[in-house]
């Protein structure tokens, strides 16, 4: 019988269930995805750092692990909260369980706990601070969680983004006229990677990279990806920011979840932060004075404010809650999307965004 261990929430709520994946505390922000399906991708993705991801679906692992849905190297995310894990996985893909695959990276588990109930909490009273450990050391965890910072407040993408520069080979059609993408990684998941990789070669750069430096690689375009934290954090502002100010005019951009945001306050806009923020395959995303909307993939804590500066267009909003999703620069290649074009896991309508990028690189290219 697995051991017991206690989800602690900033407000004093304090849940029981049931441990899986590695033993240990472990602290950081509590977020829900609704998705209903992707559990590994979600795990994987980089924008997840900081935080306890806890689904929505009841049911987390019915399909196993396989080795082609990772977006990163690693799970990113601090900890999962499941209503039940699924022991016996069934899919000729899958190669092991979602609790051998958490033990894999040292990343605790809880589950048998209400999943939808704590959803129902966090959208009333916003995201918290949360811990999940031992039920002997709930009384200690609730200190720390109601003092603690959020994570937000660290540089989170300083902690995911690639050390050194690399480099990932074009893997379009033999004898294509094939492009060279430099790619800011944020924290950027590998299915951007692996769409951008359509058309051209890509450099991934560290995220402090210049402006300078990202231009001596000679790329025919620029890509700003997603990843965790705030937009506007000093340590983003100082070089992601200052580096997109250098690159604006010079070379065709796009900007992907963070990277929309940061494309924002590049040219004088403003970021907040969400109640409790946009995590799943279902967000409709409505182009502005058009009845055509698209279903999208997101996952962002994070938004940009709707008082744009005047160089910028704003392009789509989203549904529910009205919140900028496409924007670009009314005489410069730039173009930026909240959601996520590359949509793993979830729904594929806005995969078009990445030929929008290419065609805006190639007719940049074409005039010289």
């Amino acid at each position: 019988m697995e051991d017991e261990r206690a989800l602690v929430l900033d407000d004093g709520t304090l849940v029981r269930g049931r441990a899986f994946g590695a033993a240990g505390s472990v602290f950081g922000e509590l977020v829900f995805n609704t998705g209903m399906t992707g559990y590994q991708e979600a795990l994987t993705d980089p924008s997840y750092n900081g935080q306890l991801l806890m689904m929505t679906y009841p049911l987390i692992g019915n399909y196993g692990i396989s080795e082609a849905a990772f977006e990163s190297s690693k799970i990113q995310a601090e900890a999962l909260v499941v209503r039940e894990h699924c022991p016996r996985p069934s899919h000729r893909e899958s190669r092991k369980t979602v609790s051998d695959f958490l033990m894999d990276f040292g990343i605790a588990g809880i589950w048998g706990v209400d999943t939808r109930g704590l959803t129902m909490k966090t959208r009333e009273r916003g995201t918290m601070r949360a811990a999940i450990v031992p039920p002997d050391e709930v009384e200690e965890a609730l200190a720390k969680v109601q003092s603690m910072d959020y994570p937000d407040r660290q540089n989170l993408v300083g902690e995911v983004s690639v050390p050194e520069k690399r480099v990932h080979p074009f893997a379009g059609p033999r004898n294509a006229d094939m492009l060279r993408v430099a790619v800011i990684d944020c924290g950027v998941k590998g299915s951007i990677l692996r769409n951008l990789k359509t058309f051209s070669e890509v450099v991934q750069m560290p995220f402090s990279s210049s402006a300078d430096e990202i231009l001596a690689e000679r790329p025919d375009g620029v890509l700003i990806s997603n990843g965790p934290g705030d937009p506007a954090h000093p340590d983003i502002e100082r070089t992601v920011v200052k580096a997109v100010l250098g690159l604006a005019g010079r070379v065709p951009i796009m900007g992907i979840c963070l990277g929309h945001q940061i494309l924002a306050l590049a040219f004088g806009g403003k970021t907040f932060k969400l109640k409790f923020g946009h995590r799943g395959a279902n967000q409709p995303v409505r182009q502005v004075g058009t009845h055509k909307a698209v279903i999208t993939s997101q996952n962002h804590g994070f938004a940009v404010h709707p008082d744009m500066p005047s160089e910028l267009e704003l392009l789509e909003t989203n549904v529910n809650d009205g919140t900028v999703e496409a924007l670009r620069h009314r005489h410069l290649p730039i173009f930026s999307v909240q959601y996520h074009p590359e949509a793993s896991p979830g729904p594929r309508d806005a995969r078009g965004m990445f030929d929008r990028f290419e065609r805006m690189i190639r007719d940049n290219r074409r005039a010289g």
